[in-house]
């Protein structure tokens, strides 16, 4: 891992993904979590001041980014939330099955290299009564925004810690075994369109 992944981009991403459209989104999703939580790409730990604390037990924070995952841990003493960070990828879950009552992710789905294990992992550890929590940006709906979305993905996934514009992640949740239940998009405001198309909502497991 060279001083850019290491020392430069942990910082960029924290920077970006605590602007104020996406704190607001964080604000509609993260108090939906309950029980036993596990979050995926919580590195930094920008979620944990939106938990409930009355209803959670315990967030268990995955992250492949061992410095993302010392700001979330220091992060969680301020915020009084139970916290334990993993530094391991998605795509291996050290949990057993039906393990845990929600599954969050928030803007961490469009960098995962092996999406299909990783939503397979989620629906696997989390139990049938459970629900999947998510918020993400993705593939816009109008032909004109798509298009800068699938030029720009190659280079911008190299410098943005492997996330991909043009992932139509509602779709890969579906194709992974959830059932939506309810569902809200839209452009956030005040962001450039090509990044600002969002999904966020609840799903289970079918």
């Amino acid at each position: 891992m060279g001083f850019y992944d290491k020392r430069i981009l942990p910082w960029v991403i924290t920077k970006t993904c605590a602007s104020k459209p996406i704190r607001k989104q964080r604000e509609k999703v993260v108090p939906l979590a309950q029980g036993r939580v596990l979050e995926i790409g919580a590195g930094g730990g920008l979620n944990l001041p939106y938990y409930s604390r009355t209803q959670v037990e315990m967030v268990l924070g995955l992250d492949v980014s061992p410095e993302l995952l010392d700001a979330a841990e220091k992060k969680a003493q301020k915020a009084l939330v139970p916290f334990e960070g993993v530094l391991m990828d998605a795509a291996s879950i050290p949990l057993a099955e039906n393990a845990v009552d929600t599954v969050l992710v928030t803007y961490s789905l469009c960098s995962i290299d092996d999406l299909s294990s990783a939503l397979s992992e989620m629906h696997r550890v989390l139990k049938p009564s459970g629900k999947l929590i998510f918020c993400e940006h993705g593939s816009a709906p109008d032909q004109s925004v798509m298009r800068v979305q699938n030029a720009l993905t190659p280079l911008w996934k190299y410098f943005a810690g492997g996330c991909h514009l043009d992932r139509d992640l509602p779709e890969e949740i579906r194709k992974a075994g959830f059932d939506i239940e309810w569902m809200d998009q839209m452009y956030l405001p005040g962001t450039w369109r090509a990044v600002g198309w969002n999904s966020w909502g609840v799903a289970h497991c079918t």
